[in-house]
């Protein structure tokens, strides 16, 4: 079991999601990192969609109230057991009483905590993940609060960790080459044209040409991007759709909408771009106030990067069973 001894708005339980439920309505929610819930849990010997704290409001603090291990990937914020620095994407023992603490990331936006077993909070469609706005999953449907006891599962077979860790390099900088060039102050994101994307006309060149700025107006529903306003070259009336997380949608207002991990299950504006899934682990560590670039991408390199992140996660998976193996913690 842990307790939250100091946490902030909308810090909850998050695993990979709830897929399959969009056509009555629910929506997937999950990892707005999911890629950094895969490395940790693997690290740890779990099952990739283990139950995680996502913290996205810092700083974060917790104490153990068993024994045990643990990783913390994701955001770059300074990590100490008992007041000691301790490396992130990297396993952990742990004892009783002992205090992890997350301060402010540098740049990125969320961190997230991986415990051997996992978070035990109840199953739900198939999944713990809490889903805000309709109050269920997770931990009672809610954010963490100060005081909070979560129970971490049993460890699954005889698995044990080696008492000075697993650790693995990030995605980020496993997957530097391919990933397209960013500045310090500037995330480039690939995107593929979408349906209505022609509509815009002229528009939808800017769409890709100009820089846009994660807005206050965002959460894990969607990002809404600020700019010079695109609009279609002519009213646009449309069906409800449905719509999925990584569709950039375009309201009235002109300033785009991209759907997060609690994207909307439908909507009726018109879609300019879809990011592709393999940059949407990107996407979900911006934070309110940076900026983007979009680059324009394909359906054969969106299935390139797919490969890419599949090999990385694999090596780990390799990485972590040799360890094992080598120090005589696995049969």
């Amino acid at each position: 079991m842990i307790e939250i001894l100091a946490t902030g708005p909308l810090n909850t339980v998050q695993d990979l999601g709830r897929p399959g439920y969009r056509n009555i309505g629910v929506s997937a929610s999950g990892a707005m990192d999911p890629l950094a819930v895969r490395i940790g849990n693997i690290l740890l010997g779990n099952d990739e969609g283990a139950a995680a704290i996502e913290v996205q409001t810092f700083p974060f603090k917790l104490t153990f109230c068993v024994s045990g291990a643990f990783a913390v990937t994701g955001a770059d914020g300074e990590l100490r057991l008992d007041g000691t620095e301790i490396l992130p994407w990297c396993t952990h023992l742990v004892e009783a009483g002992q205090i992890l603490e997350i301060a402010h990331p540098e740049k990125l936006a969320r961190a997230y905590i991986m415990f051997a077993g996992g978070l035990d909070v109840p199953v739900l469609m198939g999944s713990r993940s809490t889903t805000l706005r309709g109050g269920f999953g997770g931990n009672a449907g809610r954010p963490l609060m100060n005081g909070d006891r979560l129970t971490i599962a049993a460890s699954t077979g005889s698995l044990r960790l080696p008492s000075n860790g697993i650790a693995v390099v990030s995605p980020a900088s496993a997957l530097r080459d391919l990933l397209p060039e960013s500045s310090d102050d500037e995330l480039a994101i690939r995107a593929i044209a979408a349906g209505e994307h022609d509509l815009f006309g002229d528009d939808a060149d800017r769409f890709w040409t100009q820089h846009w700025r994660i807005s206050s107006q965002s959460d894990r529903t969607g990002y809404r991007l600020s700019g010079n306003a695109i609009k279609p070259t002519a009213p646009v009336e449309m069906r409800s759709h449905g719509v999925v997380p990584g569709v950039v949608q375009v309201p009235p207002g002109g300033e785009p909408i991209i759907q997060m991990s609690d994207a909307n299950t439908a909507g009726g504006y018109p879609k300019i771009a879809g990011v592709i899934e393999s940059d949407l682990w990107r996407l979900g560590q911006a934070r309110i106030g940076s900026k983007i670039r979009f680059v324009r991408s394909t359906h054969a390199e969106a299935l390139e990067n797919e490969k890419a992140i599949a090999a990385y996660v694999g090596d780990v998976k390799r990485t972590a069973e040799m360890v094992k193996r080598a120090l005589g913690v696995i049969g």
